[in-house]
């Protein structure tokens, strides 16, 4: 690719990828305020909860009290996790039309996120994803570990691409490629992501990554460089896999979207207002923010 893209899209995970790893409860209206802010800075598309048992993920309890309580724009994509048939009903009962679907490509890390190996959870979802086409509802499917995992190490990009195919045959609008625990280096994700493109030209692909060793905006650089224009992304850097150790902290909205804008890419996004979300954010959680670039906004940061 030789020249950038002049746009890119932003999905934004903070509410749910972002909260979820959160040891202190976050009231219902915190969250709503947080999602309203982060729709007004232009965001189209939020990952706003997730539809999980509380016995695992307890922040994502109110997941309906959250969807009942948001007011956004029609063109504000409302998208919920869904780990399994249950939680697809909930969903649909809220007047949810965007899901998100995660399968490890490390069948060891499945394992322990859902008590599942990769093939089981495969084969289980095939039914809920052909009944969530039929419903009308938009699919994004999450390839987990697609970089490297905690338990297995390096997983071979075979295995990671048989499961884009899977997800595509089911009828998946989007595929996700995340780098779970942080580990992606840029030629890797290069190589990662040209492949995949190559091999699915007809696949809709986001990038996800994690800064748990800053590695997340040149991971992004890469992947722009390989033709991707979508990434996820979380408010002030926050979140982590909790069922991954060491994997803290998403590639920043925020970050990301001073480093496009400066280089002349537009991403739709208020810097302004991110900060507010920011302020939001802040007195909610315990943990450092992974953040950058609001830690030096008084400080003359110039920004588009």
């Amino acid at each position: 690719m030789n020249q950038w893209p002049k746009s890119i899209e932003i999905v934004e995970v903070g509410p749910r990828d972002g909260l979820q790893n959160e040891q202190d409860l976050i009231s219902t209206p915190d969250k709503i305020r947080l999602i309203q802010k982060l729709a007004e800075s232009g965001v189209k598309r939020i990952e706003v909860t997730s539809f999980v048992s509380p016995k695992w993920v307890p922040q994502m309890a109110d997941a309906a009290e959250v969807l009942a309580g948001i007011q956004l724009p029609d063109d504000v994509q409302q998208i919920a996790l869904i780990p399994n048939e249950k939680g697809y009903e909930r969903a649909k009962e809220c007047g949810v039309n965007a899901i998100a679907l995660v399968v490890g490509a490390s069948s060891t890390f499945n394992q322990k996120n859902i008590n599942m190996t990769t093939e089981e959870s495969m084969q289980r979802l095939r039914p809920l994803v052909e009944q969530a086409k039929q419903d009308g509802m938009f699919v994004r499917a999450y390839v987990a570990t697609t970089f490297g995992c905690p338990y297995e190490n390096e997983v071979p990009l075979s295995k990671v691409l048989t499961m884009v195919e899977q997800f595509l045959a089911m009828g998946a609008d989007e595929i996700d490629l995340a780098d779970t625990i942080g580990i992606a280096n840029p030629k890797q994700v290069f190589e990662v992501f040209t492949k995949a493109k190559a091999e699915f030209p007809q696949a809709s692909f986001t990038a996800h990554f994690h800064d748990t060793r800053g590695m997340a905006l040149a991971n992004t650089l890469a992947a722009m460089q390989a033709g991707v224009t979508s990434f996820d992304t979380a408010i002030g850097g926050l979140g982590g896999c909790p069922f991954a150790k060491g994997a803290a902290g998403n590639g920043s909205t925020e970050d990301l979207v001073y480093m496009l804008e400066s280089m002349g890419i537009s991403t739709g996004l208020q810097i302004g207002k991110l900060y507010e979300a920011v302020d939001i954010l802040l007195p909610l959680t315990k943990r450092q923010l992974m953040g950058h670039l609001y830690k030096v906004r008084d400080n003359g940061v110039c920004v588009r």
